[in-house]
């Protein structure tokens, strides 16, 4: 069983070593080459990084990578055997290796990280919160007009209160490439409607936060098998900031 998952990051750092891992720089094409392979081999969207974040991997093996699976994490978030919730800050012998992905993969064509729950807001109220909701509101007129088919399933998905994020996933190669052709349909149909003269380098990764929203429509919909698993972070995360952030989100700036 041939799986790659892609290792995504925009600076150097600390790779693991199993054969399973494939490092790849984002935005190679507009940033400091790191001595990694670059997602601007090929087919490729390296320059649009600061708008999809680590979406140009994405793009870069759905149009150049071949393997029976096909999955990505981050440089600093991988999938794990860590049971601890919140997770122990430098587990790294609790990463995934070949093995433990080929076990799922026996029996799961996809892998996804444990669902968020954010318990007191919906997933709209969430981005509303968050980021600029009319993004979220064109993306729902995209799919209205090029997968109207998908329309009922996006405004369910919406209106959770929990879902699959981080854009972390393994995926059969062939549920893979149908996922890409979707979802990147639908990104650059709605990249030609947002305006981001007035983003932030934080809110102009717009691309990538609602790509994280449209997994799960794509998901649903198709009725796609998939086995949950934790996920790991092996550098120190703040909690408590990461919450009341959150809070100050969802009952301050919402004015709840």
């Amino acid at each position: 069983m041939d799986i790659k998952v892609l290792v995504a990051t925009h600076k150097k750092y600390w790779m693991p070593k199993d054969e399973v891992y494939l490092p790849i720089q984002l935005g190679k094409d507009i940033h400091e080459d790191l001595g990694l392979l670059g997602d601007n081999i090929g087919d490729n969207i390296s320059k649009k990084q600061p708008y999809y974040s680590e979406l140009t991997a994405i793009y870069w093996a759905w149009k150049n990578l071949k393997a029976d699976y096909i999955g990505i994490n981050h440089y600093r978030r991988y999938f794990s055997n860590e049971k601890n919730i919140p997770f122990k800050v430098g587990d790294k012998e609790k990463i995934f290796k070949y093995e433990d992905f080929s076990n799922i993969l026996n029996e799961y064509p996809v892998i996804l990280p444990k669902k968020r729950h954010y318990y007191i807001v919906s997933r709209y109220k969430q981005y509303k919160d968050a980021h600029n909701i009319n993004d979220l509101i064109l993306c729902k007129n995209v799919i209205k007009n090029i997968y109207p088919e998908y329309l009922n399933t996006f405004e369910l998905i919406i209106n959770k209160k929990s879902g699959h994020i981080l854009n972390m996933f393994v995926m059969r190669y062939d549920i893979f490439c149908d996922y890409c052709k979707w979802l990147f349909d639908i990104l650059f149909e709605l990249e030609k409607k947002v305006d981001l003269k007035n983003y932030d380098e934080y809110q102009q990764r717009v691309f990538g936060y609602i790509a994280e929203r449209l997994l799960d429509v794509w998901i649903d919909y198709n009725n796609i098998l998939y086995k949950e698993v934790n996920y790991v972070m092996i550098e120190k995360i703040d909690f408590k900031k990461k919450l009341i952030t959150f809070l100050k989100r969802s009952f301050v700036n919402g004015k709840h």
